[in-house]
C-alpha cells in the first residue's frame, strides 16, 4: 500500500525506512541551515526529532528560513517548526527545547538518547560543547560551518574538520578542537571566500518579529552585526546535512 514514504522506500528499502522510524535526531539551531535539515529529516521518515532553539521568528528570517513566514512572526521557532512538521508527518515525535545550547544548559541534554546530532548553531562555544559531548557519548555528529556572506551553493563539501580550508569559522574550530583533544568532526563547509556586505546593518527584532525602536530590547539578534544571507545557500547546507544523517543511519550509500 502506498504511503508518504513509498518513494523513499524505493531507494532505501523497507528495513531502512523502518530504522529511520525508530531513530531520534537532535537538531541544535533551526534557522537557515537547521530548519531545512529538520524538515528534510521528517520528510524522510525520522521517527523522533529534538528541536533546540530559543529564538523567535524575525521579519529578517523570511528570506531564508523554512519555518519563517509572515504568519509565524514573533513565534518561537521551535513552535513554528512543530506546527509545520506535524502537518508533514502527524506521527513524528517532536521534543522542543526553548534554550540556547551553552555551558549553563548543556546539562539538560543526554546525548546518549540521540542516534545522531546536528549542530546548526552559529556560536563557537556552543559548537565546541556539542562536539565534546557527542564524543563523550559516542553519538555521531555533523556540524555546519559558516554559510553567511556566501553566494555559491555548489561550493559545499562534506569532510573532516581537519581537512577544511579558507572558511574562517572552520579555522577557529580546528584550533579549538585540537586544544580539546578532539581528533575528528564531520562538517559541511564551503571554500568560497565570504563576501563583504555592501552595508553595515544591525538586526534587532522584538517579540512580534518586527524591528524595535532604537534602545528597546530585541529578541533575535540583540543589536549585533549580522552577515548577509539568501534563500539558496543555507538551505543547500541544511539539505546536505540531512542527507548525510539519513545515509549514515540507514547505511545506504550511492550504488555507483
Amino acid at each position: 500500500m502506498l504511503n508518504q514514504f513509498s518513494r523513499t522506500e524505493l531507494l532505501f528499502g523497507k528495513d531502512a525506512v523502518n530504522k529511520l522510524a525508530k531513530s531520534r535526531v537532535a537538531v541544535f539551531g533551526i534557522g537557515g541551515v537547521g530548519g531545512y535539515t529538520a524538515e528534510a529529516l521528517v520528510r524522510s521518515g525520522i521517527g523522533a526529532i529534538d528541536l533546540i532553539d530559543n529564538d523567535r521568528v524575525c521579519i529578517t528570517n523570511i528570506n531564508r528560513q523554512v519555518f519563517a513566514t509572515h504568519k509565524t512572526l514573533g513565534k518561537y521557532k521551535v513552535d513554528a517548526a512543530e506546527e509545520r512538521l506535524l502537518e508533514i508527518n502527524p506521527d513524528v515525535k517532536i521534543f522542543k527545547h526553548k534554550v540556547f545550547y551553552t555551558s549553563e544548559t548543556a546539562g539538560e541534554f543526554d546525548f546518549a538518547r540521540f542516534d545522531y546530532v546536528v549542530d546548526a548553531i552559529d556560536t563557537v562555544t556552543g559548537k565546541l560543547l556539542i562536539a565534546e559531548n557527542a564524543q563523550k557519548s559516542g553519538t555521531p555528529v555533523i556540524s555546519s560551518m559558516g554559510a553567511g556572506n556566501k553566494l555559491d551553493p555548489t561550493a559545499f563539501e562534506v569532510t573532516d574538520i581537519y581537512k577544511t580550508s579558507v572558511c574562517p569559522l572552520a579555522r577557529v574550530m580546528r584550533r579549538e578542537l585540537k586544544n580539546r583533544g578532539i581528533k575528528k568532526l564531520k562538517v559541511v563547509y564551503s571554500k568560497e571566500p565570504p563576501m563583504i556586505p555592501v552595508s553595515n546593518i544591525v538586526e534587532d527584532c522584538g517579540r512580534e518579529g518586527i524591528s524595535t525602536a532604537e534602545g528597546e530590547q530585541g529578541n533575535s539578534a540583540h543589536k549585533r552585526q549580522i552577515p548577509g544571507s539568501n534563500a539558496f545557500v543555507p538551505s543547500v547546507a541544511g539539505l546536505i546535512i540531512a542527507g548525510e544523517v539519513i545515509k549514515e543511519l540507514t547505511g545506504v550509500r550511492n550504488n555507483y
